[in-house]
Formats: structure tokens, C-alpha cells, sequence
């Protein structure tokens, strides 16, 4: 990290106030690390900030703390990363589940209603870690959900993932390895929901923080970050129930561009949705019945 040394060392016997007070971290990466290694929760590293750090603890801390300085992302460091509530384990195979994307899940939900007559199926295409599919998953035990990845390892871990936070109460979460909807059949779903890589290639973003260590073929279309987009629009409609909704997340300068594939297809009520930031960052619509 620039303007900061990257070689960081903790003494045994040092209090965590200590280690916090000359962590070279931003506040929250400090105490995150701290809390990973020391096992302790916010409030337990707040009231025991007089606890001694041993040599095994120093020596470990030192490690975390001079990889994060090195750039590495603090979620791959610890493994683990916060989505929708859910803890979920995270590697370099998959992509960091990101605060934005939690409105896809919203968004899946408020299309998917609580008094149908039938059980009703969701189609998460490129399913990473398996965030946004194990949210909706976990937020609606009564749904079918369906989730994929062209990469074994990152079905993996989503599998772990599903796992540790789906249980006998949820209906069968179903992974597969499939080159979008290569894999499907004659399978229809009530709404798909998509993050697929949209970033333009070259993309001066690509090289820098986090994403240097994300797997590129995840963030990017190697293209112009419309191309994995456009598969999902134009192949939609086989996939979708009459009245189905695709909904997709893109980047921050996109939804005009999505709008308008989705137009030239059997799609109505065309619209893209803020995030948090203000940002249209999530377009779609539902396949004419």
C-alpha cells in the first residue's frame, strides 16, 4: 500500500491496544485481523484490549498484517467475507461478494411472492461463492433454487458455502457445472438472476486494489463488458416461465446499454434499479407472457 512500509512487526507480550495503536491498517482492516487470529468478537477485543499477545499470535498477525500491506484483499486473507447476514468462505477461485450486490437479492425476492400455488424456482448463472444464491436460498426456504459456474473450484466452494448455511427446512439447492445455460435442458424458472464479468477489457480498475488478486475471468468479459450480457439476455427467453423475470447485475455506466438488449428481446417493463451508491446497478425485466 502506498506510503506505508510493508514490513510490519509485533513483539510477544504486547497488549491488543498496543498492536492497535501502531497497526498501520486502516481502523476496521486493524481490528478485522485481530479479531481472526485472537478469536474474539468486537466487544470481547474492546474490553480485553489489556490482553498479552503471545509469540505464536504475534508471529501470525505479523503474517496477516504485512500480506494485507502487500495489497492482498482483507476477505481473502481470512477466507471469509459478510453477504445478505450470511458468513460466507471466500478464495481466490471466486469473487468477493460485494455490498451492491445485495440488491439483486432484493430484488429477486420482491419478484418471487410468498402466496403462490406452486413452488416456485429461481436460476442463479454464475454462482461464485454461491452468495446470491444461498441469500435467496436461506431468506425463502420454500423456493427451488438452481445455481452455476463454469468453474469447478468455484462450485466448491459455494458448495461449502450451501453447506454450512442451508439445512434440511430448504428445498433442494441444486449446483451445476455449465457454460450458462448449457447444461439446463428444457428447464424453466420463475426469475434468473446473473452477476456475470462486465468490466471492459483494459480496464485500468482491473489492475488496481482488490482486483488485482479476483479472478479475471470473473470480473471481466474480455470484451466490451457486454458480451457475457448479452448471452444471458438472447437466451433467456428458453429458460424463462411466461411472466419470468431475468434481472442482472452491470456496471456502473451500463444500464442504458442493458435496457436496450433487453428491448430488442420479448421482455416488458424494462427498468434498472439503484444501489446503494445511487447507482443503476441492477437492469431487467419479464418475458412477456
Amino acid at each position: 500500500m502506498t506510503g506505508i512500509a510493508d514490513t510490519f512487526v509485533i513483539e510477544p507480550g504486547c497488549s491488543i491496544a498496543a498492536v492497535l495503536k501502531k497497526a498501520p491498517l486502516a481502523p476496521l482492516e486493524n481490528r478485522i485481523l485481530l479479531m481472526y487470529v485472537l478469536q474474539l468478537s468486537r466487544i470481547q477485543l474492546i474490553t480485553q484490549d489489556e490482553r498479552s499477545i503471545d509469540a505464536q499470535q504475534a508471529h501470525q498477525l505479523a503474517l496477516l498484517f504485512n500480506r494485507r500491506l502487500r495489497g492482498e484483499p482483507i476477505a481473502y486473507i481470512i477466507g471469509q467475507r459478510e453477504f445478505y447476514g450470511l458468513q460466507l468462505e471466500v478464495t481466490p477461485d471466486v469473487l468477493i461478494p460485494r455490498p451492491e450486490t445485495e440488491l439483486l437479492v432484493d430484488l429477486a425476492l420482491q419478484h418471487l411472492p410468498l402466496d403462490a400455488r406452486r413452488q416456485l424456482s429461481v436460476l442463479d448463472l454464475g454462482t461464485g461463492s454461491g452468495a446470491i444464491a444461498i441469500a435467496i436460498a436461506h431468506s425463502r426456504p420454500d423456493l427451488e433454487v438452481t445455481a452455476l459456474d463454469v468453474s469447478a473450484a468455484a462450485l466448491a466452494v459455494a458448495g461449502r458455502n450451501a453447506a454450512r448455511h442451508l439445512r434440511q427446512q430448504h428445498t433442494p439447492f441444486q449446483l451445476m457445472q455449465s457454460d450458462w445455460y448449457c447444461a439446463l435442458g428444457e428447464r424453466q424458472f420463475d426469475v434468473i438472476v446473473a452477476n456475470p464479468p462486465y468490466i471492459v477489457a483494459g480496464d485500468r480498475h482491473l489492475a488496481q486494489g482488490d482486483l488485482r488478486f479476483e479472478p479475471q475471468d470473473a470480473l471481466t468479459d474480455h470484451a466490451d463488458g457486454l458480451s457475457a450480457l448479452r448471452k444471458i439476455v438472447d437466451g433467456a427467453g428458453a429458460y424463462l416461465k411466461n411472466g419470468g423475470w431475468l434481472l442482472m447485475e452491470h456496471g456502473y455506466d451500463q444500464a442504458a446499454a442493458v435496457r436496450e438488449l433487453l428491448n430488442a428481446q420479448p421482455f416488458e417493463e424494462v427498468q434498472s434499479w439503484q444501489d446503494i451508491a445511487a447507482i443503476e446497478r441492477v437492469s431487467g425485466a419479464r418475458w412477456k407472457a
